[in-house]
């Protein structure tokens, strides 16, 4: 599965930098495991702050996830292993490769995670990449947590919520109204 980035599409009204505000910002899913195609029936959510050792204790996930259907177990490639260097007695972080059995995993990563802007609006555009193993996100909600700023007057705005796909305010700056309508989404492969 690899890499599969979330691209939303919305239309701004003198908003810009719409984005994920923290590392507790929740991106809440529905995931399919590779395997034998079964998604989640319950929204689940993936935090940056979250952390998950893989099997083996050669490294960490976001979430790491066995499928309740098939209990699938996948194999991954690169792993980063924690180790001390004889030499200089620092941690050092390596890559490994080799065929690992683990869980499924999704991670969130965190250099991918883009705003969009004003100039992106009706546009799609990939606000986050996953890394994923096994299982494969089918479905998006976006929910409290979004921040963004004032398109001319740049104020905050912040803890927007899009549960309802819309959203309105005022910004008192610039004596005009501010709005986020019609976001929708779809997941590619990067």
């Amino acid at each position: 599965m690899g890499r599969i980035g979330l691209q939303l599409r919305a239309t701004l009204e003198n908003i810009t930098r719409l984005r994920a505000e923290g590392e507790d910002f929740r991106w809440y899913l529905k995931l399919k495991c590779g395997n034998c195609g079964e998604i989640s029936e319950k929204w689940q959510y993936l935090r940056l702050m979250d952390s998950a050792p893989l099997k083996g204790g050669r490294g960490s996930a976001t979430m790491v996830q066995k499928c309740k259907l098939c209990s699938r177990e996948n194999s991954i490639g690169n792993v980063f292993e924690r180790r001390w260097c004889l030499v200089c007695a620092e941690e050092d972080i390596m890559p490994l490769i080799f065929t690992l059995r683990i869980f499924s995993f999704l991670d969130i990563l965190s250099q991918t995670i883009k705003p969009y802007n004003a100039e992106d609006s009706e546009k799609f555009k990939t606000i986050v990449e996953f890394e994923c193993r096994g299982l494969e996100p089918v479905d998006f909600q976006p929910q409290a947590g979004f921040a963004a700023e004032g398109a001319e007057s740049g104020t905050p705005f912040n803890d927007i919520n899009l549960l309802e796909k819309d959203w309105n305010d005022y910004d008192e700056k610039t004596k005009e109204s501010v709005g986020i309508y019609e976001v929708t989404h779809k997941f590619v492969k990067c």
